[in-house]
């Protein structure tokens, strides 16, 4: 990894110009949410487009990439550009909540690495702050959205600290939308969870498949066959 870029095994992320960097959050959420059989694909808050492009290498569906934040969208629109699935990728500048797909279109899809702190002291940084903190997209914001934008069987897939995953488990069965599956991420064996990446459903309440992945087994940079496993198709040192 260079400074103002990140070359994975298939395409090359540039971020110079982005709010935030790519962050292991987003590899693992893009690596494990289930899109291969999707036809339809929404990326909400692009970022980078790192999760857009991740789900272009392990699909064949169309996807689209939304991005309210005017330097984040020029950024990702060059690495879509530069990508082998450009053709597939549509991009919009714009926020979810004023976003109307044409034609009705609905997402059997949906992934996002949303904002998550919602109850702490602001980033001094405003463009940093509408990012990480729920100041520009509630959680409310982002399940109201679902409900309007998922087919009846599609999933949202997403990445939140344990904390706020189970606070928007709770707020999510109020829209009639329930976790099926979730993976809990440990930074290392003795240490506590850190992460959790759901995907959720329409529907009545059922078990949710649970698993933990450990990333780094015995030591920095040592990592865990789990690891390795999941993200090895993009990471360029597996």
């Amino acid at each position: 990894m260079a400074g103002n870029y990140f070359k994975f095994k298939q395409f090359t992320v540039n971020q110079e110009h982005a709010v935030f960097r790519i962050t292991t959050d987003s590899v693992l959420l893009g690596a494990w949410a289930a899109v291969e059989e999707a036809s339809h694909i929404l990326d909400i808050g692009t970022g980078t487009g790192i999760l857009a492009l991740m789900a272009a290498q392990r699909s064949d569906a169309r996807i689209v990439a939304i991005e309210p934040d005017r330097n984040s969208f020029m950024q990702a629109g060059l690495n879509f550009a530069a990508s082998p699935w450009h053709e597939r990728i549509t991009l919009f500048n714009t926020s979810l909540q004023d976003y109307r797909p044409g034609g009705n279109m609905l997402f059997d899809a949906i992934i996002t690495n949303p904002p998550y702190f919602v109850d702490s002291l602001l980033n001094p940084s405003e463009e940093k702050a509408r990012t990480r903190h729920t100041v520009s997209m509630s959680h409310t914001d982002l399940l109201e959205a679902v409900t309007r934008l998922l087919t009846p069987a599609g999933r949202l897939h997403l990445v939140l600290p344990v904390n706020e995953a189970a606070k928007l488990t709770e707020l999510a069965s109020g829209y009639g939308l329930h976790c099926c599956k979730r993976m809990i991420v440990k930074p290392a064996p003795a240490k506590p969870p850190a992460r959790v990446l759901m995907a959720i459903r329409r529907g009545s309440p059922l078990n949710c498949e649970e698993s933990v992945m450990v990333i780094e087994k015995g030591g920095r940079h040592l990592y865990s066959d789990e690891y390795v496993s999941l993200t090895k198709d993009f990471y360029l040192k597996f």
